[in-house]
């Protein structure tokens, strides 16, 4: 981690895009750090620029994200269906995951965006699960921008101390959503038939390849 704040202060932002960028495209790298770095570099050494930093984040994370999508919407989806056997799912749950995507997958890609690991791949989930392209940028580019402008800002101003407080942050918001995704797995587990019949009334008809 501390090889981080060297390489962004000998190449500047795009250390920052390249880190970013290459998290949410489906890899687990520290792009919370790399923003973090770059911030608190900015407050202090004045080589960056704060808005350079905070865009730079923004789009690299859309633009990561939205490869990831693409990957997830080629191949994730044509492996589950091949695969479902073996995976342990029916046609009725790939439905049922398109469905929870396609009414909650702006929530989902929000919530996703301030989770360590979950970050990276929740643009492959949304294209394996074909959330419907506009719903997916329009949460894509929302969620990217408050992500990058609420840590960029504090640990602008709150410099060293908000980088030391982001480990105990980041463990919080990852503690409160395993227990939402632990109740929300159990509720799915008690009402899948009904959730799953729900599905099928919105997307009838059989899964083919897209």
């Amino acid at each position: 981690m501390d090889l981080i704040p060297h390489l962004i202060h000998v190449y500047g932002l795009v250390v920052v895009a390249v880190i970013v960028g290459i998290e949410c495209v489906g890899f687990p790298l520290p792009g919370e750090t790399a923003l973090l770095a770059a911030a608190i570099d900015a407050a202090t050494k004045h080589d960056l620029n704060i808005a350079a930093v905070i865009l730079t984040a923004t789009g690299a994370a859309v633009l990561g994200r939205t490869v990831g999508y693409l990957i997830g919407r080629k191949f994730g989806y044509r492996l589950l269906l091949r695969y479902k056997n073996h995976l342990g799912l029916t046609e009725g749950r790939i439905k049922l995951g398109q469905y929870l995507f396609l009414r909650h997958g702006g929530k989902i890609l929000f919530a996703a965006q301030f989770a360590p690991v979950l970050r990276a791949f929740a643009g492959l989930l949304a294209g394996a699960n074909v959330m419907p392209w506009r719903k997916f940028m329009l949460a894509n580019v929302v969620s990217s921008g408050v992500w990058a402008m609420i840590y960029g800002y504090a640990a602008y101003w709150i410099g060293h101390e908000f980088k030391q407080m982001q480990s105990q942050v980041a463990i919080f918001l990852v503690i409160i959503i395993l227990v939402v995704l632990i109740v929300f797995g159990i509720f799915i587990h008690r009402y899948e038939a009904q959730l799953v019949a729900r599905a099928e009334r919105a997307m009838p008809g059989p899964l083919r390849l897209r």
